[in-house]
């Protein structure tokens, strides 16, 4: 309860800070207000390119509000208070609360201006509720299966495929693994490192928990723990990740996002490489997520947002980004561009691309993050028998 209350007060004195500063003016420029949270990474790409926006229009100055923690907590705030930034960083989670609250910006009408023919249609579905855009979005999220080749070779196990078979797959894991040292796969509770094996069994939203507890995917995936014991178990994890224990080499494969490849680019002491999701009985379908910049409808200076929006969109920023390895672009071109296939671990970033053919944008609504916190709590049981 104590702990609750610092929080309201630092919120409070957090939004009247925002006040202040939304009220300074300045004749000789106009002060646009972006936030975004990042980890040091992310933001030592985006600060410089602000600089940049600010040397090409000396009429604009950017006020960035970098917040690493609680983001969107704070941002929910500053809404209430009336003092939101005119643009802000958002995900295809949170959007539709904004949306249907009406307080983003329908950027469908400067669809021309922000090249939207440019970008994955199903990356524009994820920044849009009810048949508006109300984002642009600067990268796509997909899943994919990164494998340690050098413990695959070690035990005389092949790679995986194109179109390899969730049989298959389990057949590798079985090899793979030796316990308690080498696990065959990785094992996450969190919704969203199992929704490809709901996906990939038919599964397509997830209105309420009686329909998710249905599908064979659930059952699947728990079985990789319970049954055929080729993922830890939470007390074999510990303290641990998934990525770390794949970075120690205790783990042949391992399910995650693009994200990761700046890490393991660094940090691993073995080949490795990734691979599409495995086939199941409606196909390899992982869920498509986004992110992306929105802009404010109550903002003051919104032909100044747009232009930086615009600017962080182009496609040479959109390149500046792939770079880093952090992201899949959401623009076509740039996610087709050497910036992004640039030759480095893994060989085959490819699979980012072509699983984007099969992927399905994630069916979200104002109330996905509750409905996700159930699924975690009401699983608990399921996947520690």
């Amino acid at each position: 309860m104590i702990k609750k209350i610092i929080l309201i007060i630092c919120l409070i004195i957090l939004a009247g800070f925002f006040i202040l500063k939304s009220n300074v003016k300045n004749d000789n420029y106009v002060v646009v207000q972006f936030a975004s949270w990042g980890s040091e990474s992310e933001i030592s790409i985006l600060k410089p390119m602000l600089a940049d926006f600010e040397k090409e229009n000396p009429d604009i100055k950017i006020d960035f509000m970098h917040i690493p923690q609680n983001y969107f907590q704070k941002i929910h705030l500053l809404y209430a208070s009336n003092t939101a930034p005119d643009v802000i960083f958002i995900n295809n989670q949170y959007l539709p609360i904004y949306a249907n609250a009406g307080v983003l910006e329908d950027l469908g009408k400067y669809s021309e201006e922000f090249e939207f023919e440019k970008y994955y249609p199903k990356a524009l579905a994820t920044m849009s509720w009810k048949a508006s855009t109300y984002a642009v979005p600067r990268d796509i999220s997909n899943l994919v299966i990164f494998y340690n080749k050098d413990l695959f070779d070690k035990k005389n196990v092949s790679y995986p495929h194109a179109g390899w078979t969730f049989e298959e797959y389990l057949s590798k894991a079985q090899k793979l693994t030796q316990r308690p040292d080498v696990f065959g796969i990785s094992f996450d509770e969190e919704p969203l490192f199992y929704l490809p094996y709901l996906t990939s069994e038919g599964f397509d939203s997830i209105p309420y928990y009686e329909k998710v507890k249905d599908n064979r995917g659930l059952k699947l995936y728990a079985d990789l723990r319970t049954k055929y014991h080729v993922a830890p178990t939470k007390d074999e994890i510990a303290s641990a990740t998934s990525a770390q224990l794949f970075l120690q080499g205790r783990m042949g494969m391992l399910l995650s996002g693009r994200w990761l490849v700046p890490k393991f680019r660094q940090e691993a002491k073995f080949d490795w490489d990734v691979a599409e999701f495995p086939k199941m009985s409606a196909g390899s379908i992982v869920p498509m997520d986004s992110s992306g910049w929105a802009i404010s409808k109550n903002s003051k200076n919104k032909p100044q947002a747009i232009k930086l929006v615009k600017y962080l969109s182009s496609e040479e920023n959109s390149k500046r980004f792939a770079k880093s390895g952090l992201i899949v672009p959401a623009r076509i071109d740039s996610a087709n561009s050497k910036d992004f296939l640039d030759g480095q671990k893994p060989k085959s970033a490819n699979v980012f691309l072509t699983v984007t053919e099969t992927s399905k944008p994630t069916r979200v609504n104002v109330n996905y993050r509750k409905v996700l916190d159930e699924l975690k709590s009401k699983n608990e049981t399921l996947f520690n028998k």
